[in-house]
């Protein structure tokens, strides 16, 4: 069965629940999985912030206007108002994020059992890829968990920013034989994780390439990727880093928030020597599990 059957199937539980990435900004980023299920849903969820934009909001509906036909039906929209996030400011940031995710799970728990009947199917629209630095489905898989709603879910994947930023560069996510690390901007406070020569670095509230030593570092940087808002700027980290400062304030004080994200590569001699302490690592760990088979022998 393909993934497109699946979402028209119909599962043990009766109740069905479609997580659909719709990419990073671009209407057209929506696959033809994703359309499929956005004509399939009855009741349409949507986690609503104080800080949402009107564009955002737009840019959600445009979505279901362009891609859902007249002959898939009405239906209902269930807002959910999404719990404060108080970790900036939190002394323990674990326990933070797990009081708002155990918030949320009642939440949604809630509301899939007052708006979801019998034989129906709901959905959330998430933007990007519902599986990468998306907090949805980790909400749904716990509220899915506790069984006291039982319902079956689905992810239909989207178009991620990081994606979308290579796309645009037009460059390849990995280079032969490396690694590429994903991470938030709080982990690099230290500088570039030791031999890695290439992070995407996603939530970077505070700047955080600036204050990085930008030695033979090149950065391709993105913000509202495949909006007609876009920005892209890339090139040697110590020249860019200050007009991107400015570029991202002027972005977010004229309308009033910002998603953004990019990638740093590193160049030159700290690559070269980057990438021989990964080989002599993964020598060194092949010659001791040889070493370990010999032993057995």
């Amino acid at each position: 069965m393909s993934a497109d059957d699946h979402v028209q199937s119909t599962s043990a539980a009766s109740r069905r629940l479609l997580l659909i990435g719709i990419g990073a900004g671009d209407p057209d980023y929506v696959t033809v999985q994703a359309v499929r299920a956005i004509n399939a849903f009855d009741v349409l969820f949507v986690v609503t912030k104080e800080s949402d934009k009107d564009d955002l909001v737009h840019a959600r509906t445009e979505v279901i206007a362009r891609h859902r036909e007249a002959g898939a039906g009405d239906f209902t929209t269930v807002e959910l108002p999404d719990p404060e996030r108080p970790w900036s400011q939190a002394l323990d940031y674990p326990e933070a994020v797990k009081l708002w995710r155990e918030q949320r799970v009642a939440l949604w728990q809630s509301a899939l059992q007052d708006n979801l009947g019998e034989g129906q199917t709901g959905a959330f629209l998430v933007w990007g890829d519902p599986s990468l630095y998306e907090s949805t489905l980790a909400v749904v898989q716990e509220v899915h968990a506790q069984g006291a709603v039982a319902f079956d879910y689905e992810v239909i994947p989207g178009v991620s920013s990081v994606h979308a930023l290579t796309a645009r560069h037009r460059i390849p996510l990995n280079r032969v034989g490396g690694a590429v690390q994903i991470t938030p901007a709080r982990r690099l406070t230290n500088g570039m994780p030791m031999g890695l020569d290439d992070v995407v670095v996603m939530l970077d509230g505070k700047d955080t390439f600036a204050s990085m030593d930008p030695t033979n570092l090149h950065i391709y940087w993105g913000a509202y990727l495949g909006t007609a808002d876009e920005i892209l700027l890339e090139g040697p980290l110590a020249d860019l880093a200050a007009k991107i400062v400015e570029v991202r304030a002027e972005a977010k004080e004229r309308k009033g928030w910002i998603f953004d994200t990019y990638l740093l590569r590193r160049t030159g001699h700290d690559e070269s020597k980057a990438g021989v302490e990964r080989r002599l690592g993964t020598d060194r760990r092949i010659g001791e599990r040889r070493g370990i088979e010999a032993r057995a022998a």
